[in-house]
């Protein structure tokens, strides 16, 4: 049984990946007209995570009108779905097409040349149109801290995505701070997407939306570790693609103090989202790691 199981969720894993390949093809307004059914039908079937994106709202927005965060969170859904089918033509449309519908903006000069550079990504919907807009710039190395997925197809298939234009190295959790300091201070740009509930563990609680959040303080101790200024990109998605903005490095960052540098990321990151809610990604638990005493929120 066990078996046929694999075989089944092998069959299903590249049947779909062939059609993401196939939707690669497809003229922009129709993919993400499919993207907006997608989305409906997630909102309206996937009711635990629906909850989860509720709460946030909530949490995050509780001046909003009930009917106003039910649509914002019908829209995050949509956005959610929209970028997720945009991987097809992200990973697998021609180059010229990406080209035009990806656009780096802002503050690009902040990529170039071989200063230690820490880029904070937060978890906007666009953060794989992110990846392809600067390495498209530029042909710099540069690495990141992979999660390897449960499904080894699926594994490969965002691998090989992620990493078709430019080089993009990928560090494990496992292979410790060592190696990645090391490539950060030869000049190998750091892409950290530290914006997610990691745990207790190395979690540090500052505010985020006015409640206590852990976050872990990464960005800080990377940007320090490696001599490195902290340049934030953030991702927006447009009708005609994606407009991936580089903002200015942040000044008199890091400091000596982690915990004030982490309530200042989600100051940051706070002001990003403001911007464009509906884009964030909501569908994470990021208030799981609750201070002790307090109960839970999901």
């Amino acid at each position: 049984m066990k078996t046929l199981r694999q075989r089944l969720s092998r069959w299903l894993t590249r049947t779909g990946i062939s059609l993401m390949q196939v939707l690669a093809v497809f003229p922009l307004p129709l993919t993400r007209a499919f993207g907006v059914g997608l989305g409906w039908a997630l909102y309206g079937l996937v009711g635990a995570r629906r909850r989860v994106v509720q709460e946030n709202l909530h949490l995050c927005f509780p001046a909003l009108a009930d009917a106003d965060r039910h649509q914002l969170a019908r829209q995050t859904f949509v956005y959610f779905a929209q970028a997720w089918l945009d991987r097809a033509w992200l990973w697998h449309a021609p180059r010229a097409w990406v080209r035009q519908r990806v656009r780096l903006i802002g503050a690009v000069h902040e990529l170039a040349g071989h200063e230690p550079t820490v880029i904070f990504l937060p978890h906007f919907v666009g953060l794989d149109a992110a990846w392809a807009a600067a390495a498209l710039h530029s042909p710099r190395l540069s690495t990141t801290i992979y999660t390897d997925q449960s499904n080894k197809l699926v594994d490969q298939w965002i691998l090989r995505g992620r990493q078709r234009f430019g080089h993009l190295r990928l560090f494990g959790r496992a292979d410790g701070v060592k190696p990645i300091v090391t490539a950060l201070r030869e000049g190998q740009p750091l892409y950290l997407l530290p914006d997610m509930d990691f745990g207790p563990d190395d979690s540090v609680f500052v505010p985020f939306y006015g409640l206590p959040t852990a976050t872990v303080p990464s960005l800080s101790r990377f940007a320090r570790l490696g001599r490195a200024k902290v340049v934030p990109l953030v991702p927006r998605l447009t009708p005609w693609g994606y407009d991936v903005e580089v903002l200015p490095a942040w000044v008199h960052f890091p400091t000596e103090d982690p915990v004030a540098d982490a309530a200042r990321m989600n100051a940051h990151l706070q002001a990003y989202i403001d911007t464009m809610p509906a884009q964030y990604y909501w569908v994470h638990k990021r208030f799981k790691t609750r201070p002790e005493g307090e109960p839970p929120v999901y």
